[in-house]
């Protein structure tokens, strides 16, 4: 993973300057708003994540997010954010034909050298009780092999070796988000790697929550 954000233009910037996003075949980018039920964006449920430290209410936190998961892996996100007393926001979708273009660091070498079959990215914003909103980046990354999978995993899962670059945040309104590995997940599945990542979009979404997102997102099938 490596640290890097979009600025105001949906440019992705690594923060640790070890490489950037260059440029990717045209594609077209899709963009779903969904509106926030109740004043302020309230979506009542997540409100016991705010007093994690708390043994029970960290019990809690892990019995939703649990749920989540299992509606996730199900291809129901709606259901999944429901369960964990989120709100998806706005969401971007692209296809991308390489990964090379869309990836820094020594992750963007791995793949000079074992190109992938596919890439998908995926870009939300997510709401909680307080309006404070959470960008999840999810990318499922097709290798032509196992074996390749499973390198490209272990590396893109070693801190300070890049990663797959996120769409531009503005897609979502988020212009500025900064992604630096903290709240990450992903899993492989025979030739098929999906990694997720979470930031604070704006507000003060906790950690608990950036966490679960992240858990969450890992778990969605690849479309």
């Amino acid at each position: 993973m490596g640290d890097f954000y979009t600025d105001e233009r949906g440019r992705v910037r690594p923060i640790s300057g070890k490489g950037g996003k260059g440029a990717g075949a045209a594609t077209v980018v899709v963009v779903l708003a969904f509106g926030l039920a109740g004043a302020g964006g309230g979506v009542g449920g997540v409100g016991v994540v705010e007093s994690a430290a708390d043994s029970a209410t960290a019990q809690s936190v892990r019995a939703r997010t649990e749920e989540g998961r299992k509606s996730a892996r199900k291809g129901q996100v709606g259901d999944a954010l429901t369960r964990m007393g989120l709100r998806l926001v706005r969401k971007a979708v692209k296809q991308d034909l390489t990964c090379i273009a869309d990836s820094f660091g020594q992750v963007r070498e791995f793949f000079t050298r074992t190109p992938c079959r596919s890439l998908r990215r995926e870009l939300a914003a997510i709401a909680d009780t307080d309006g404070a909103v959470t960008v999840l980046s999810v990318a499922w990354v097709g290798m032509y092999t196992e074996s390749g999978a499973e390198r490209f995993k272990q590396l893109d899962d070693t801190d300070g070796t890049g990663n797959i670059s996120p769409l531009g945040a503005s897609l979502v309104g988020a212009a500025g988000v900064r992604f630096t590995g903290q709240h990450y997940a992903s899993r492989i599945d025979g030739s098929l790697v999906v990694v997720a990542e979470s930031a604070a979009g704006s507000g003060n979404p906790s950690a608990e929550v950036m966490d679960a997102i992240a858990q969450v997102g890992v778990e969605l099938p690849s479309p």
